[in-house]
């Protein structure tokens, strides 16, 4: 407390000149940061319009609304830094993809290390729930939808909201996205508003028609701009025609004017395998400057870039070629000598396809190549949209439609939008292909109304609202059934109960009743609400879906499962069964016991390879099988399309099957191979297996809080870290470096690298001696990245060491006067 008062008075005496007042305020080192790292040298007029507002200097809640591109992310990173250096206090970032999370924690990290305070991410299998407590530096907190959840649900049970200054909350609309992510985002925001009164809130949100309902939910200033830096013109190709887009023309006949025709010379079966000329299209732009091309699946995605590898002329291939050559080789290295046959042969052209089928080190190594101009087009599907920041002199989208569903208002803003590049282009354009029977539904996107913005709370049930209510009571936010309702009376959906046409209250309490069904809480009389054991355990192991990209169709990308409240009673029976019968001669059994429950019908069963893996077991494997009720018989039947026995739990046959795609994982296959075996996407696979770890996480922590199932927390302990990697043991210490893979951990303790400690006390030339392709430059960031998280650690045990000296002081007046 001394410490921070004598920094706060330090702050305080600093000369003005050392803060930049119209950069909100902050130090000018801040400045100078912005400008080495990201070449910003000032603020838009209008991002210091807002920074200034009363309402936003004095501590109150917020919601701005700009089009794509127009700087909102960075107010949102001025208000940040002013949380952590200026007022000394802690702040959430709430970002909807784990990709984002990713790249935004790569971005702060930079200036993490010259401002001394610590960025932790949260998201997919990374984040320590409850967070660590730091005595001397704040932190960022950057996390998803669903971890900032559990971080909040944790410090709230720990009593530290407090610490928390500001959480921002990128895509506040996806509050309306439907489903669990909206439901999860609705109640952590409520938590965070009912439990720290003196917590900034602030939204940024996409153009909505009823911005008013969230201003009354956050109780917040709205401010909007139509300010964009790079000039944006919306175009649309027609037959063979190029009309620009005059989207404020309120009749439909005005909203099309022709600017030119398509004059483009091409062979017959260019005619004939590209009707819709999108290689006239990309050429236009390229290989001097960008062009996105966003298709309505995977599959047409990578036609797509092998379309345009066919027929872009041939001197495309001697733009930067060295450079790509280079690229080819670090991906053929992540994949462990293996490379994707469409991306071998496009990516010498500088073309590259993006979409969920890649694995997170492909699309890391595929995004970069396309910040550096290495790569001028990603043929990709509407998830890069709201994704990472990849903007394009032109963007084509390829169709107006999202699989089978035509393109909403938001989601076509969101697409185009990456078109302009500031700071590099002048403007940017984008090119919509449309057919003539999709004239009309163009029009009625482009003249209708902005999307609306519903609450989520009460999907699939009102699984939602029973979820709510669990964790308030679980946290002991509510103890009663009138402090129930008063919760309830805070949240998005009960501002919106006339237009949803619900009694949010009366549905309360029929949650109320249900969850005492359910068994998870106790409600002796109304003024005493407990959960069950059960209930905590459920409530621990909370963890919804994370995505690593944007949406519901099947450009979606999934990552992490949780222990649905709908599925603790069976999580449970399933656990309990398996004391009783637990195969522990392999992992099989424990791989089953954690893969997760839901979307599992992502991975729809090949019944010959079920078939080849059962008739490849050997004896303690079909003895798995055989005890969570799966014969052999049965698969072959299934295979050889025969009647099989109807008392088969189909969700058992569909869960084992992932499980066996686990399996392969965890005996040191590799993705690649795992990936032709059963007919699924690398990308997929990756997903799976980072579902399955977080999931896993989620069953310890479940059964943690009941005593009876004591054994799976020693069973789990390690088992956890084992299968975020699929590594043996001994790896472990070297996968946690980042930057490090299996194969390259394997060479690194060929080479008697056995420890954190060893790499980060070695010479790069030491590395590269005893691994094969390892660059000096590579080998180097290994190093740097081992003496990183050496780092980190060993200021973990101070830490620690310091706050249990802190606690015994104040426990303890004669300790205090012997530490002193």
């Amino acid at each position: 407390m001394a410490e921070a008062l004598k920094e706060a008075e330090e702050i305080k005496n600093t000369k003005a000149s050392d803060f930049v007042q119209p950069f909100g305020g902050l130090p000018v080192k801040v400045l100078e940061l912005f400008e080495s790292l990201r070449g910003i040298k000032e603020l838009y007029d209008w991002q210091k319009e807002c920074l200034c507002l009363p309402e936003v200097r004095q501590g109150k809640n917020l919601i701005y609304s700009l089009p794509t591109s127009g700087g909102k992310t960075l107010v949102a990173e001025v208000l940040i830094f002013r949380q952590l250096l200026i007022r000394k206090l802690d702040a959430i970032l709430i970002l909807p993809f784990v990709a984002i999370v990713q790249e935004k924690v790569r971005i702060i990290g930079a200036f993490a290390s010259e401002l001394d305070f610590v960025v932790e991410e949260y998201a997919a299998g990374k984040g320590q729930i409850p967070p660590r407590e730091r005595h001397k530096r704040n932190v960022l907190y950057i996390a998803t939808i669903e971890k900032s959840s559990a971080l909040v649900n944790s410090l709230i049970e720990n009593k530290r909201m407090a610490s928390v200054g500001l959480v921002v909350v990128d895509e506040l609309h996806m509050l309306g996205e439907g489903g669990s992510r909206g439901s999860t985002l609705e109640t952590t925001i409520t938590k965070v508003m009912h439990q720290s009164a003196g917590t900034q809130i602030i939204g940024m949100s996409a153009t909505l028609n009823n911005i008013k309902d969230l201003q009354k939910f956050l109780s917040a200033q709205v401010f909007s701009n139509d300010f964009r830096p790079v000039q944006l013109k919306e175009y649309v190709k027609l037959d063979d025609g190029i009309y620009e887009v005059n989207s404020s023309a309120l009749c439909p006949e005005d909203q099309l004017q022709l600017v030119r025709a398509i004059s483009y010379k091409c062979s017959k079966e260019m005619k004939l395998r590209d009707p819709d000329q999108i290689v006239a299209l990309v050429q236009e732009v390229v290989p001097q400057h960008s062009c996105l091309v966003f298709c309505p699946t995977k599959k047409n995605c990578e036609n797509v870039a092998e379309l345009l590898s066919c027929f872009l002329p041939r001197f495309v291939l001697d733009h930067l070629a060295p450079e790509r050559k280079l690229l080819l080789k670090q991906l053929v290295q992540e994949g462990s000598g293996e490379l994707c046959r469409v991306l071998r042969r496009t990516i010498p052209f500088g073309i590259a396809y993006h979409h969920s089928g890649l694995t997170a080190d492909e699309r890391r190594a595929i995004e970069d190549a396309y910040s550096d101009g290495v790569l001028c087009v990603l043929a990709c599907t509407s998830t890069l949209a709201a994704g990472v920041n990849l903007p394009a002199k032109r963007v084509v989208l390829r169709s107006p439609y999202v699989a089978d569903t035509f393109l909403s208002r938001n989601q076509y803003k969101q697409m185009v939008g990456r078109a302009g590049r500031a700071g590099i282009d002048s403007s940017g354009e984008s090119v919509l292909i449309l057919q003539r029977k999709d004239k009309v539904k163009l029009a009625n996107m482009l003249i209708g109304p902005n999307e609306q913005c519903c609450s989520s709370l009460l999907y699939e049930s009102h699984k939602g609202l029973r979820s709510l209510l669990l964790s308030t009571i679980g946290l002991k936010i509510t103890a009663s059934t009138q402090s129930v309702k008063a919760f309830i009376q805070r949240t998005l959906c009960f501002i919106q109960r006339s237009q949803l046409k619900v009694d949010l209250l009366q549905n309360a309490e029929n949650a109320l009743q249900r969850l005492h069904e359910m068994g998870l809480i106790t409600q002796k009389t109304p003024d005493s609400l407990e959960t069950t054991r059960l209930g905590q355990a459920v409530f621990k192991g909370k963890c919804s879906v994370e995505y690593f990209l944007y949406g519901r169709h099947p450009g979606a990308c999934w990552v992490a499962g949780g222990v649905d409240i709908e599925f603790g009673s069976q999580l449970y029976s399933d656990l309990k069964r398996g004391l009783e019968s637990l195969v522990l001669s392999n992992h099989l059994h424990l791989i089953f016991l954690v893969t997760p429950y839901d979307r599992l019908n992502a991975f729809t069963p090949n019944w010959n390879v079920y078939m080849d893996m059962m008739y490849s077991f050997d004896e303690n494997e079909l003895r798995v099988a055989s005890m969570i009720g799966i014969s052999e018989g049965y698969i072959v039947n299934k295979a050889a399309c025969q009647r099989t026995r109807k008392n088969v739990n189909e969700a058992v046959v569909r869960r084992f099957y992932a499980s066996l795609i686990l399996y392969e994982l965890w005996q040191q296959k590799s993705i690649w191979d795992v990936s032709r075996k059963f007919s699924v996407p690398r990308g997929q696979i990756q997903q799976l297996l980072t579902s399955a770890a977080s999931f896993a996480s989620c069953v310890l922590h479940f059964c943690q809080e009941l005593e009876e199932l004591w054994s799976y927390q020693e069973l789990l302990a390690v088992f956890v870290k084992r299968l975020s990697y699929c590594v043996t043991a001994e790896l472990i210490p070297l996968v946690e470096i980042p930057g490090v893979k299996i194969a390259r951990a394997k060479q690194l303790f060929q080479g008697g690298f056995k420890t954190l400690q060893q790499i980060a006390s070695t010479e790069p030339h030491a590395l590269v001696n005893c691994v094969e392709h390892l660059s000096h430059k590579a080998a180097k960031q290994i190093i740097i990245s081992a003496q990183v998280l050496l780092t980190e650690r060993a200021e973990a045990l101070r830490e620690e060491a310091e706050g249990m000296e802190i606690s015994l002081a104040e426990k303890s007046p004669h300790h205090a006067t012997i530490v002193n």
